[in-house]
This record gives structure tokens, C-alpha cells and sequence, in this order.
């Protein structure tokens, strides 16, 4: 484990708040597949390090962007439909959760509120999870507003997507406890943008992004299955409501 502090690990969480996408499953893979089978479609090569820009980017705002970038603006809608599309055709046949995702939720569960805060449709995120068998474990699921269809998502008040704090400030209200009370997990630059923004500490989870983008997060693991992590969790003491 790297990045962390004294204080971070005296400290402990009133509810948890995760991405999806590259945290829980192992789907920014189907996300690449899918931007990569759009430029071909249309004929365009992507510029360099496009796939590091749009980690972790709405599917909406991505579309835009392989549009902009490709110097066609006129081809945003075409682009996003057909990015959404071939996506959601990657997860169908193959949900894969990300290692030690399944095992960390398990182990959370039912001892704080868990939420989901994520760009992804609504109805990718919880075929997904439920897929994976970890639907149950959380009681609220949050997408940006467009995508809210559902009544895990939060109606009668705008969401914006990541970077933007909406989502996981709503997730951490939803489940009772104050921003500075929550913890984020998240995978992309995008969303520990989000998450600090909204006032969450964030434990980083994935590859090792470079000392000075890992410094964003409070606390930076390779995988959930890191047993410094584990000891941490464990440490936790149960939460209870304070109506109780």
C-alpha cells in the first residue's frame, strides 16, 4: 500500500461509496473495445493517449470527445449511440468483477451503508452487479441524471456526471453520512476528482498511476485484495445508525 497516513488509518468510515467501472468490474476493458470498434466503424484513427482522456469520462461526454478530437463535430450523436451500443454488447457476454472486489464488499457488508456512484447507464450498472452477484449488497446505486430511470437513482434534482461531485455527494447523503464521514473507491483520476470535490476521502485502486496522480487519493492499493487493507477494514467498528 502506498500513500497513506497515520491518520487515515485511525480514521474510519461511516459509509462507503464505490465506483463501478474499473473498481467492482473489470469493464473499462469493454469500454476500450468499444471506443476502438467506433473509430473503425467510422474510419478514424485516435490520437495518442486518447484511451488515458477518456478513462472514466461519461459515455456522453466521451462520444463528444472521439467526435471533437476526430475533427467531426457533426458526428457526436452518431458516435455516442454507436459507442453505448457496442458496449453494452461487450458486458453482456462477459461480466468480469475486478480482483478482490467481490470479497471487499462481502466483507463491508451489512457493517455501513454502501452505495454505487457511477457515469455508466443505470441499467448497465445494475445488470452488471447483479450479474456478479453483488446487487444486494448495496442500497443505493447513483448515475447522473439523463440516465435516471430507476429508483435507486435520486430524482427531483439535477446529477452531473464525474468529474463534477454530484454523484458521489449524493451517494454519501443517501446513505446517511456526512462527506467528510465517506470514502470513496475509485480507479480514475475522473472520479477521485469527483469524489474530492465532493468532500470524500478516496482510497485509489488499480495500477499505480505515478506518484504525483496517486498523491489525489488518500490511500492508493493495487488490487482490493491488498492485506494492509484488509487489516484496516477489519479494524472498523460496526456502524450504527444514531438512531439507534
Amino acid at each position: 500500500m502506498t500513500n497513506t497516513t497515520d491518520a487515515l488509518f485511525d480514521w474510519s468510515p461511516e459509509a462507503v461509496v464505490f465506483d463501478c467501472d474499473g473498481t467492482l468490474m473489470d469493464t473499462e476493458r469493454h469500454w476500450q473495445d468499444a471506443r476502438n470498434q467506433v473509430f473503425r466503424g467510422f474510419g478514424i484513427t485516435p490520437a495518442p493517449g486518447f484511451a488515458e482522456r477518456a478513462k472514466g469520462v461519461h459515455y456522453t461526454d466521451c462520444g463528444r470527445l472521439m467526435a471533437e478530437e476526430s475533427d467531426k463535430p457533426h458526428l457526436v450523436a452518431e458516435m455516442t449511440d454507436s459507442l453505448l451500443h457496442h458496449f453494452m454488447l461487450r458486458v453482456a457476454d462477459d461480466p468480469v468483477t475486478m480482483p478482490g472486489a467481490v470479497e471487499f464488499v462481502r466483507r463491508l457488508s451489512g457493517r455501513l451503508p454502501l452505495a454505487v456512484a457511477s457515469n455508466c447507464p443505470l441499467k448497465v450498472v445494475e445488470a452488471s452487479l447483479d450479474r456478479a452477484g453483488l446487487l444486494a449488497h448495496f442500497g443505493h446505486i447513483v448515475v447522473p441524471t439523463e440516465e435516471e430511470d430507476d429508483t435507486h437513482a435520486v430524482r427531483g434534482e439535477p446529477v452531473r456526471p464525474k468529474p463534477w461531485p454530484d454523484v458521489y455527494a449524493t451517494a454519501a447523503r443517501l446513505c446517511g453520512a456526512a462527506p467528510e464521514r465517506a470514502l470513496a473507491v475509485e480507479d480514475s483520476m475522473t472520479g477521485i476528482e469527483s469524489a474530492r470535490r465532493a468532500g470524500l476521502r478516496v482510497l485509489g485502486v488499480g495500477p499505480h498511476p505515478g506518484q504525483e496522480d496517486a498523491a489525489q487519493a488518500d490511500l492508493w492499493v493495487t488490487t482490493l485484495h491488498a492485506s494492509d487493507l484488509t487489516s484496516w477494514v477489519e479494524s472498523w467498528p460496526p456502524h450504527r445508525p444514531a438512531s439507534q
